[in-house]
């Protein structure tokens, strides 16, 4: 197993940050005892050149994949949580087979790549954690070469819970020409740039983890991100976001972005569960009947598109 990298800063309390753990990675982890992989899903490995370093992450592949020689299927690409690895959201990879199976949803593939604690899938300054560019650059082209995967825009979907969803949420603003659907599913979305501004020290913003460039919060600010990007989102990208009601270290974000999206006339789906904490497995067992309807619907508009 390979060993943790060096640790960055502390969060900050006093700019409202809540406490988080010091960024770090294990690029291949051991499944958990007591854990079991899900039906049709596999461990395993790719290297990666910004890392140097092998990386691990977990597939599933739908029934009938090996059969199927010729077809081309898409991919969901799901995003852990902070403190996760590549072991993660194996309840969604559950219900997905379980509704394949029934006919209720077409197959489909799903990615869980491994992030490592606190990185927020981003780059960080010094090059030691380049999630980032692994994932975009490496991990996303490695899947599209070794899997038989629809390897366009219209055959993606990307989604995370906690810091999966704020990742995956700022990653489809930046590159919307990759994904045809976003779920953002409890990801807080903070305003980079604005507390990059008002933090005296750039090390007390978020662990210090982009340095001390201005221009790294620019390019990392999510609503900045929506408004450079918007006419590549507007129409293209769809974009669900959920959250519970009693999440108060979530919500009030997401329900800033959703007034931004809302301000910037850019159509999504809002979805407040009452009464819900910042619980993942109890938000999926609340929206299963419909949890992978947007990412189908967002596929199906997408390849229609894509023939016009």
């Amino acid at each position: 197993m390979k060993s943790i990298l060096p640790l960055f800063f502390t969060a900050s309390l006093s700019l409202g940050i809540a406490a988080e753990r010091e960024p770090s990675i294990i690029w291949i982890n051991e499944l958990p005892a007591g854990k079991s992989l899900p039906s049709n899903t596999t461990h395993q490995t790719f290297y990666s050149e910004s890392a140097g370093e092998d990386v691990g992450y977990c597939l599933y592949l739908p029934p009938g994949y090996k059969e199927s020689s010729e077809v081309r299927y898409p991919v969901i690409y799901n995003l852990h949580g902070n403190g996760g690895n590549e072991f993660h959201s194996f309840e969604d990879v559950e219900v997905l087979h379980a509704g394949i199976l029934a006919g209720k949803w077409p197959p489909m593939i799903v990615a869980l790549p491994n992030g490592g604690h606190s990185t927020f899938y981003k780059d960080s300054h010094d090059g030691k954690f380049p999630i980032e560019t692994m994932f975009v650059k490496e991990f996303i082209p490695h899947i599209d070469t070794t899997y038989r995967t629809v390897a366009a825009r219209e055959g993606r979907c990307i989604e995370g819970f906690s810091m999966g969803g704020r990742g995956s949420l700022r990653l489809a603003m930046k590159y919307p020409d990759l994904f045809c659907s976003l779920f953002c599913q409890a990801g807080n979305v903070p305003r980079t740039l604005a507390k990059f501004d008002a933090a005296e020290n750039w090390e007390d913003v978020i662990q210090g983890f982009l340095g001390p460039d201005r221009e790294s919060y620019v390019n990392n600010d999510a609503f900045l991100l929506l408004e450079k990007n918007k006419k590549k989102i507007k129409g293209r990208l769809r974009i669900q976001m959920a959250c519970g009601t009693k999440d108060g270290g979530h919500l009030p974000t997401i329900r800033d972005f959703h007034e931004h999206l809302v301000a910037h006339k850019v159509d999504h789906t809002y979805i407040e569960l009452e009464g819900l904490a910042h619980k993942r497995t109890e938000m999926i067992k609340r929206l299963e009947p419909v949890w992978f309807d947007y990412h189908v619907e967002s596929i199906r508009l997408a390849v229609e598109a894509s023939k016009n």
